[in-house]
C-alpha cells in the first residue's frame, strides 16, 4: 500500500476525529449551560427535556461526525457503496435516537403534568406505555419509509399472523384489554384504597399493561392480573369521596338513663372531632339506639366520620378510650353479659 492509499484512509479519519472532538466539546458546554438554566426554574419540564436528550445527543455527535466525514472527505470510488450505507445508517441513528428520546420525554412530561395539575387522569404505567408505544411505532414507520420499504405487505403479514399470535398470547391480551378498561372506566385509580371480595385491601400503586400492584397496610406489594381484578367485586373507599363513616357500638345497663347516655356519647363524639385532625370536621356525630332489646344491655351506636379509611383504626381506639372515661365520670354502667334463670316448683 503506497502513500496515496494511506492518504485516502487518513484524511477521513482525521476529519472524523476533529469533528467528533469539536462536537463533544460543544455538547458538554451546551449541556452544562442548559443545566444551570434549568436549575433556576421552578418547573420540572425543562429538567425532564434536558435529561431525555442527554444520551441521544451522544449518538447525534457520532452521526453528524460520520456525515461530515462522508461529505468532505475524498472517498475513493471503490468505497462509494460503503459511504451510501453509512449515510443511511446516519439517518437511521438520528431518527431512532430522536424517537426514543421523544417517547421517554413524553411519558415523563405526562406524569409530571398530571401530578402538578391534580387532574383526575389515569397516571398509570399502562398510560405511559401506550403513549411511548405510539411514538415508537411512528418512528419505526418513518424509518421504513426512508428505507423505501412498503408497509402494506407488512400490514398484510401482520394480519395473517395476528390470529396465531392472539391465540398464543390470549392471557396477556386479556390482561392488556382489562387494564385499558380499568383505566378508561376510572373505577379504580392509582392512589385509591380498595378492598377485594376475598378480603385483600390496600392502596393501588400502579395499573400496568399486565398486572395491577396493590400496596397493603403491612407494606407488602400484591400483584394481581388485570383480568382477575376486572372480574372481582371491589369496594373503592376513595369514591365518591375519601371521608368514611364508622359505627361504634356501645352497650349500657338497663338501669341507665337513656337521655343521659345519648348526651354523653354526643359529647364524646364532638370532642373526638374537635381534637383530632384525622376526623371529618364537616360531619356531625350521631347517636342511635339500636332496634330490639338484648338480654342484658341497651345497645347504642355512635356514628362518626374520618377523613379517610385508614384513619378509622386510631379513631375507634381514641373514641372507645374517651367513652370509657366519660362513662366512669357519669356513673354509667357497661354491663357484663348475664343470664337470669327462674326456677319454679312443679
Amino acid at each position: 500500500m503506497n502513500f496515496n492509499e494511506y492518504i485516502h484512509i487518513l484524511i477521513p479519519a482525521i476529519i472524523f476525529v476533529i469533528t467528533s472532538a469539536t462536537l463533544f466539546v460543544v455538547r458538554y458546554i451546551l449541556l452544562k449551560y442548559l443545566k444551570k438554566l434549568s436549575e433556576k426554574t421552578e418547573t420540572k419540564a425543562d429538567d425532564i427535556i434536558l435529561d431525555s436528550f442527554r444520551t441521544p445527543s451522544f449518538y447525534w455527535v457520532i452521526a453528524i461526525s460520520i456525515y461530515v466525514t462522508i461529505s468532505f472527505a475524498n472517498i475513493p470510488q471503490e468505497y462509494s457503496q460503503i459511504s451510501v450505507y453509512l449515510t443511511k445508517a446516519v439517518y437511521i441513528i438520528i431518527i431512532l435516537s430522536v424517537t426514543l428520546a421523544l417517547a421517554n420525554m413524553s411519558g415523563r412530561l405526562l406524569k409530571d403534568y398530571v401530578q402538578s395539575s391534580n387532574l383526575s387522569l389515569p397516571t398509570t404505567g399502562l398510560a405511559y406505555t401506550i403513549v411511548k408505544g405510539v411514538i415508537i411505532l411512528l418512528g419505526f414507520l418513518i424509518i421504513l419509509n426512508y428505507l423505501g420499504i412498503s408497509i402494506t405487505p407488512l400490514i398484510t403479514a401482520l394480519g395473517v399472523g395476528g390470529l396465531a399470535v392472539a391465540l398464543a398470547l390470549q392471557d396477556t391480551l386479556a390482561n392488556l384489554f382489562a387494564g385499558v378498561h380499568i383505566m378508561v372506566e376510572k373505577s379504580i385509580r392509582v392512589g385509591d384504597f380498595i378492598r377485594l371480595e376475598n378480603g385483600l385491601e390496600g392502596y393501588v400503586e400502579d395499573i400496568g399493561w399486565r398486572t395491577t400492584k396493590i400496596k397493603m397496610l403491612a407494606n407488602n406489594i400484591v400483584v394481581i392480573p388485570n383480568n382477575k381484578l376486572s372480574q372481582s367485586i371491589i369496594t373503592n373507599y376513595y369514591l365518591p369521596e375519601k371521608s368514611m363513616a364508622i359505627l361504634i357500638p356501645v352497650s349500657v345497663s338497663y338501669n341507665s338513663d337513656i337521655d343521659k347516655v345519648e348526651r354523653v356519647l354526643m359529647e364524646a363524639g364532638r370532642e373526638i372531632v374537635r381534637n383530632f385532625d384525622f376526623m371529618n370536621k364537616n360531619f356531625e356525630p350521631l347517636v342511635r339506639l339500636n332496634p330490639g332489646f338484648s338480654q342484658s344491655s341497651l345497645d347504642f351506636t355512635l356514628i362518626i366520620s374520618v377523613s379517610e379509611v385508614t384513619s378509622q383504626f386510631v379513631a375507634m381506639h381514641e373514641t372507645r378510650k374517651l367513652i370509657i372515661r366519660k362513662f366512669r365520670e357519669n356513673n354509667i354502667e357497661i354491663p357484663y353479659q348475664q343470664t337470669v334463670v327462674h326456677l319454679r316448683n312443679s
